[in-house]
């Protein structure tokens, strides 16, 4: 089967902690107009689609290049809604008024600025060596993860992990670093209902362009490293 790859970019119009952000000033650009730019200019990507419940950010988007052929039901838009049931909400109604299914879907989160084209072909370089059925990309975190109780105790959460103080001792930590990119085939996404289906593999990214926008401190740091982002590349390969 020919490969048909489409990028989906959720963009829900509530935001809470910034407001408008997906529309929001970032950097000279919506912030959304970044992650649908470097969409439409991957050579990988064969159709570009943003998912959401708001006309103004629909009309962002395709003054950007973008499709956004529905708007996104309520039931899916609250803060409880998980975003699997949107695309495949979404994969449904193209399947049902277009005859379309995409072998492939890439979602890309509009929070990931400095989100680099080199992590998308990453990912669908190991999709393609491999079983796997959904790839997603994931950074370098602390080994030791530590929570607080409802007394303010700081407890090690992983602490059957290992028994050294050392650090190097550790084995490797990761987290997800803002849905920088996920691949994920549509056959297994419908069948199993996630994005994290049965056979998931992970490409490792920089630790330091893995931000996600949730919060202005983070905003503004974004911004800081996505304007430095060749000098501050170029100094960390001088460490090596």
């Amino acid at each position: 089967m020919k490969k048909e790859i489409l990028v989906i970019i959720p963009a829900r119009g509530g935001s809470k902690r910034i407001s408008n952000k997906n529309i929001r000033n970032f950097l000279g650009k919506p912030l959304i107009a970044h992650t649908i730019l470097q969409a439409k200019s991957n050579k990988l990507i064969d159709r570009v689609i943003v998912d959401t419940d708001s006309p103004k950010i629909a009309s962002v988007a395709k003054k950007y290049g973008a499709e956004a052929p529905y708007l996104r039901p309520k039931h899916l838009a609250g803060d409880k809604a998980q975003v699997v049931e949107a695309i495949i909400h979404l994969l449904n109604r193209l399947k049902k008024d277009e005859g379309y299914a995409p072998t492939h879907i890439v979602i890309l989160q509009t929070t990931s600025p400095l989100r680099e084209h080199r992590d998308i072909q990453a990912c669908w370089n190991l999709m393609k060596r491999t079983n796997a059925s959904t790839v997603l990309t994931i950074a370098p975190t602390h080994p030791r993860l530590y929570y607080l109780d409802n007394k303010s105790n700081i407890i090690l959460a992983n602490k059957k992990t290992s028994k050294s103080s050392n650090i190097q001792q550790w084995p490797p930590a990761y987290l997800l670093n803002g849905c920088f990119v996920y691949i994920v085939k549509t056959s297994a996404l419908l069948k199993e209902k996630s994005v994290f289906t049965k056979n998931t593999k992970a490409v490792v990214c920089d630790k330091w362009r893995s931000i996600d926008l949730d919060t202005p401190e983070e905003w503004v740091l974004a911004e800081f490293l996505f304007k430095n982002k060749k000098a501050l590349e170029n100094q960390i390969k001088s460490f090596k």
